[in-house]
């Protein structure tokens, strides 16, 4: 079964290179789409520290998707690895989730710091963080994402 989603906003004045490294400080703000939501969509959230947002790879073209395995960003001294098992764009439905700071709300608008995503991006849902869905107990990983993600934040 295909499912259609539209999007619930944009990203606007964020980054408009697709650059991986250097996140913690990248500022944006996500413009809901004022013909679905109002202000009142957004109401509460600045009680929040943090909120997830679910967005769309919409520059990565349909030849580029990957389904199989590769090296993370071609380094063949990091393992091959299943595209499920890393957080690239090239992923089959292109779907991309960061978890943000929030900065500010204003009316429509959602002032974010950290966001994983370029200005223009589609936006497809915001979820506020809750302690009580982070993970529980110990969180592990392979010794090679740590190195990847030396400079990304």
């Amino acid at each position: 079964m295909d499912y259609l989603i539209k999007p619930i906003g944009h990203v606007q004045r964020g980054r408009a290179d697709p650059i991986d490294d250097d996140r913690g400080a990248s500022r944006s703000v996500i413009a809901l789409d004022p013909e679905q939501s109002g202000p009142e969509a957004l109401a509460g959230l600045d009680g929040f520290s943090h909120v997830e947002i679910i967005f769309v790879f919409d520059k990565v073209a349909p030849d580029r998707i990957e389904t199989g395995a590769r090296h993370p960003r071609g380094r063949k001294d990091w393992p091959l690895t299943g595209i499920f098992a890393q957080r690239g764009k090239n992923r089959p439905n292109r779907l991309g989730v960061t978890i943000c700071k929030v900065v500010a709300v204003e009316g429509t608008l959602l002032h974010v710091e950290g966001l994983d995503a370029i200005s223009g991006t589609p936006v497809v849902d915001i979820k506020p963080v809750m302690r009580e869905f982070l993970p529980r107990g110990e969180v592990h990983q392979p010794a090679w994402v740590a190195e990847l993600m030396a400079s990304y934040w």
